[in-house]
């Protein structure tokens, strides 16, 4: 169904105003997929906080049309889904993730803080662990030195309590003789 001059202008503005927010687009043929998997495409991109679109290229070209995103015009060709994402690895998650489960799902490009990625590097950008999981690691790291520490603390006082008796001990022990 064609769309008229004025529905032509609110899809660029809506998309222009994702693409304003994103750190990320990632874009990937669909041909040949059914509407079932498209639909749990979706749900797992609705979910991951990527927006999700498929758009006529001249629109999405627009769109993109002086931001940092304009050298990815040259690969919107054929039926394309866009992945849109202020998470910078989100989008390349969902797509990449997809597309190993589902073979008629084929990332083509993306870009990133205005490069232009190919698919082997969108996969690599998708391989990148998410923002918490990277914060966690970061946590544990700080975190070692202070639990190793603390563990060699503990170490040397029960070493020193072998030689001698417990405190509660020897005060169980005194407890009797003293009645």
């Amino acid at each position: 169904m064609s769309l008229n001059l004025d529905d032509k202008k609110a899809v660029v503005a809506e998309i222009a105003a994702e693409v304003a927010k994103a750190q990320t687009i990632v874009v990937a043929e669909y041909r040949g997929i059914q509407v079932s998997a498209m639909t749990k495409l979706r749900a797992e991109a609705r979910k991951q906080g990527v927006y999700l679109r498929v758009l006529k290229n001249t629109l999405a070209r627009r769109a993109v049309q002086d931001t940092a995103f304009t050298g990815l015009s040259d690969h919107m060709v054929g039926p394309l889904v866009y992945g849109i994402s202020a998470d910078p690895v989100a989008a390349a998650k969902v797509l990449a993730d997809f597309a190993k489960q589902n073979d008629k799902i084929v990332v083509k490009a993306g870009s990133y803080e205005g490069k232009v990625l190919n698919a082997a590097e969108v996969t690599q950008l998708a391989s990148i662990p998410s923002r918490e999981v990277l914060l966690a690691m970061l946590l544990g790291v700080m975190q070692a030195p202070v639990s190793s520490f603390a563990r060699g603390l503990a170490a040397l006082a029960a070493k020193k309590s072998d030689g001698a008796p417990a405190p509660e001990a020897a005060a169980v022990e005194a407890a009797p003789e003293a009645a």
